[in-house]
């Protein structure tokens, strides 16, 4: 009942006002990233799921799926830093890994964010989940956290006080979430302090996570459902309070990421351990979403992005967790599907993701798209659409896909290649169907390879041959890996990718 007066008196007022065209020109954009979601997950990209994604799936229906998108590293913290940023992460102090509790701001302060170029624009601007890109926390002792701090003592930090340099000084008017699930303060934040009373009292020993301080009656079940009700109400209240203005949501979810925690509606309701059903309550937050676009009449004018921040772990859920690939060792379900590896590794499994964007009007529905592309690449893409010019010294490294999305006629690729990151900071470099990847085994800790004593010193495949990385060319064309290896070099060291702008009486760079 409510919703049927609301949308009745937001029909009203929308149409009677002139403001409605001037909203029209300037799309609202919602970009969900799940967080530890495979690309074999939704059914969508892996016919042989066992797991039920209608919602998703209802996106690619809707919209395009994009089949060569990959996150800017295997792990959380520095896809995070890129999407918001656009720049590559490992060209900043966290050279591999993520950031742990308590840890002091990866963005830095002088740096133009996503939020940021849309409020320029006239944007509102919301972030609601998890932030995990660092924080200014108080501490009680008078001293100064250092930047590269590795696990801060719970005690020495003071929640009654604001916490700065967080989301809402980084460009979003309004925040909501926590910094992870799994790592103190065990309670929810909005904007820059506490959401409720103060933690007091120690996370119990048998419960997964990092130490650290919690609120009395703090449950794991309420993160997710939470931050869908917060993106509902959100829509709903800007729909009827500020209908001539359009919303930027970043929307990064806490799930399917330990701890493993489905509420009692979704348990069962997969193929695929309790990991299976997570990913169901995820995919019906995404539902809600895109529920209250509909219902509120935003659906048309409303880019709606749902990505992964890395591949899945693959986890079964066991205690909220449960070791990597238990997922398909009890179920036959393979999240990352078909790729080789999981979360953290170099291979693709690590950061091949599902990529989906809707846009009625414009991206031609049902779709799909093989294109390369990063998830980095949102930050020029959507620079883009607001028409607002990039700097040299923001979006480093991304490109302008836009082009590729409203599926425009191109004499060749935007992205000609692609680096890769895995959790211990080993690289690997995209060009076309090559891949180099400069380590043996998975360059992750996560993944237990055996290195044989005689084996080269990289990898080389051909993934459009070989999609599977089983082949290993390193040895048998030295050529490919001299170039790939020189390009790799020379953009690392160049401290771009993206070429800088062409001015008067100036010579166009590149790499």
């Amino acid at each position: 009942m409510r919703r049927n007066w609301f949308l009745l008196l937001l029909c009203l007022y929308l149409f009677g006002t002139s403001a409605l065209a001037q909203a029209a020109q300037r799309p609202n954009v919602i970009f969900i990233l799940a967080d530890d979601l495979g690309y074999g997950d939704p059914g969508c990209y892996n016919p042989e799921s066992k797991i039920p994604t209608p919602n998703i799936d209802r996106l690619a229906e809707q919209g395009m799926r994009l089949t060569d998108a990959h996150s800017a590293s295997a792990v959380c913290t520095p896809t995070r830093y890129g999407i918001l940023t656009g720049r590559y992460c490992w060209r900043t102090r966290l050279k591999k890994a993520v950031l742990w509790p308590y840890a002091m701001p990866l963005i830095e302060r002088d740096r133009l964010t996503l939020p940021e170029i849309f409020k320029e624009h006239g944007y509102a601007t919301i972030c609601l989940g998890k932030w995990h890109l660092g924080m200014k926390w108080p501490r009680n002792d008078g001293r100064q956290t250092p930047a590269d701090t590795d696990r801060l003592d719970d005690k020495v930090i003071d929640l009654g006080k604001p916490v700065l340099d967080g989301p809402c000084d980084h460009g979003f008017d309004r925040y909501f979430g926590v910094d992870l699930p799994c790592f103190p303060p065990y309670c929810f934040l909005e904007n820059n302090h506490v959401v409720g009373p103060v933690p007091d009292r120690p996370k119990p020993r048998n419960m997964i996570g990092e130490p650290g301080r919690m609120q009395k009656g703090w449950t794991f079940e309420r993160v997710l459902p939470m931050l869908g009700e917060k993106a509902d109400e959100y829509i709903w209240r800007h729909a009827t309070q500020h209908p001539d203005q359009p919303f930027f949501m970043y929307l990064p979810l806490t799930a399917p990421h330990t701890p493993i925690t489905p509420n009692k509606p979704f348990q069962g309701k997969s193929q695929a351990t309790l990991y299976g059903d997570f990913v169901v309550e995820t995919d019906a937050v995404v539902g809600r979403v895109l529920g209250a676009l509909d219902e509120t009449g935003l659906t048309k004018n409303t880019i709606a992005v749902f990505t992964s921040d890395n591949g899945s772990p693959g986890r079964n859920g066991h205690n909220m967790a449960g070791p990597y690939g238990s997922c398909t060792r009890d179920s036959g379900h393979r999240p990352n599907a078909p790729w080789r590896g999981r979360k953290g590794d170099i291979h693709e499994g690590g950061h091949r993701v599902p990529l989906i964007v809707r846009w009625p009007g414009h991206v031609r529905p049902h779709s799909t798209n093989d294109a390369l592309i990063c998830l980095n690449d949102f930050y020029a893409t959507l620079a883009a659409l607001l028409g607002h010019d990039l700097p040299d010294d923001a979006g480093e490294d991304s490109f302008n896909m836009l082009p590729e999305l409203l599926g425009k006629n191109l004499p060749g690729p935007i992205r000609t290649s692609l680096i890769h990151h895995s959790h211990l900071g080993k690289f690997a470099i995209r060009q076309g169907d090559w891949k180099l990847i400069r380590c043996q085994g998975s360059g992750s800790t996560f993944t237990e390879v055996p290195i044989l004593p005689d084996a080269p010193a990289g990898q080389l495949y051909n993934l459009k041959d070989d999609p599977q990385e089983k082949k290993n060319l390193y040895r048998e064309r030295p050529d490919i890996v001299q170039r790939l290896s020189k390009m790799l070099d020379e953009q690392i060291k160049s401290g771009r990718t993206r070429p800088v702008q062409r001015r008067a009486g100036t010579a166009d760079q590149t790499e």
